[in-house]
């Protein structure tokens, strides 16, 4: 057993959240990053199709998406896509008001006739007529965007465990002792970054879980006739019925499903697989060549679909950064600087000046 070291700060899980929040702490502060698989982000970051898109998440993520968005260009984490959300005849009136309310809040769209949807999506079938184009969407390197928070986490000499799942967590004065196979650790502050197996660690840590519910989410890659070009939009049903792309002269492609499942390492199911296949053939005349790859990821929702940051209300020195959904990536930058601000009592900046922190409280519920 290797004795337990004093850390300012514990954070259970070394996906996005965890790394980024573990990141923006880590200069004020002796962090631990707990990781329970070998590999950080082996399972929601590591399987991300993650691309950044002002609408994704709906409007009460939009504050934390668009507060990310400089960022992450700057950096050099975004590669130009731009989305268009398609939809039938019968989709006209979603269509449009989709596009008034994310205006309304600030982002760039614009609505699309079908001679504009032929433009770009090739053989795309008649009855797809409606279209909100975002030419700001991008494609987002998660692999560098998580080694950059890693690399930074580590160079203030803080440290990360791998192939620790934590076992125990107990009060210990006003701090915490958690231990995991091989190890322990004793924290005055235990940060609950842990994805779908956030409420699980809540309960560990004598807390209420919220109701973080993991959903499964599919994916996979086609070889197609045509070969999509590197240009092609991501594509999107209004509906959320299906979502595609290109990926090295392949088509990365889901039927946005979001099944429940339990915490683990997620796997695909053939139906949805078929579900996929069949969506996508509904909506272009491409021939579909083979079925190369497929995969699945989890997906972590509080029961109103909005994150999860702040100190518990009941359980002192418990820290939520939980419940990031889908659009944890496009959102890590804004959402690590606000967490780091709220755990460690740091003043907001440029980044976070705009952001209603209370909206995403675990006292709402």
């Amino acid at each position: 057993m290797i004795p337990a070291e004093v850390f300012d700060v514990a954070i259970i899980g070394a996906g996005m959240a965890g790394a980024s929040l573990a990141a923006e702490c880590a200069p004020y502060a002796r962090v631990l990053l707990v990781e329970a698989e070998e590999t950080p982000g082996y399972h929601t970051t590591g399987r991300s199709a993650a691309f950044w898109e002002e609408t994704y998440g709906g409007t009460g993520v939009f504050p934390l998406t668009t507060a990310s968005g400089r960022f992450l260009r700057e950096g050099g984490y975004l590669a130009p896509r731009g989305a268009l959300n398609i939809g039938r005849a019968g989709d006209r009136d979603k269509v449009e008001a989709f596009v008034e309310t994310f205006s309304a809040l600030g982002a760039t769209l614009h609505l699309q006739d079908r001679v504009a949807l032929e433009q770009r999506v090739p053989g795309l079938r008649d009855d797809w007529v409606v279209g909100a184009w975002e030419p700001e969407c991008a494609d987002i390197d998660v692999a560098a965007l998580h080694q950059h928070y890693l690399a930074a986490f580590k160079r203030t000499g803080s440290v990360l465990r791998v192939r620790a799942r934590v076992e125990q967590i107990e009060r210990e004065g006003e701090g915490w002792r958690i231990a995991w196979n091989g190890g322990e650790a004793r924290c005055a502050v235990l940060a609950n970054a842990a994805g779908a197996w956030a409420d699980q660690v809540a309960v560990q840590a004598g807390a209420k879980a919220v109701g973080v519910k993991p959903l499964r989410r599919t994916i996979v890659q086609l070889r197609t006739d045509p070969v999509p070009d590197d240009a092609l939009p991501l594509t999107l049903g209004i509906n959320e019925d299906f979502y595609f792309k290109p990926q090295g002269g392949r088509l990365w492609l889901s039927p946005h499903d979001e099944i429940p499942d339990v915490a683990g390492d997620a796997a695909p199911e053939e139906l949805d697989v078929a579900i996929a296949i069949d969506r996508f053939e509904q909506v272009v005349d491409w021939k579909i060549a083979a079925l190369e790859r497929r995969w699945a990821g989890l997906r972590s929702f509080a029961p109103d679909r909005l994150p999860v940051y702040g100190f518990d209300a009941q359980v002192p020195g418990l820290f939520w950064f939980a419940g990031q959904g889908g659009f944890g990536i496009q959102t890590a930058p804004a959402a690590a600087r606000l967490g780091a601000q709220l755990l460690l009592g740091l003043p907001r900046d440029d980044l976070t000046d705009r952001i209603d922190a209370a909206v995403y409280s675990p006292a709402r519920f």
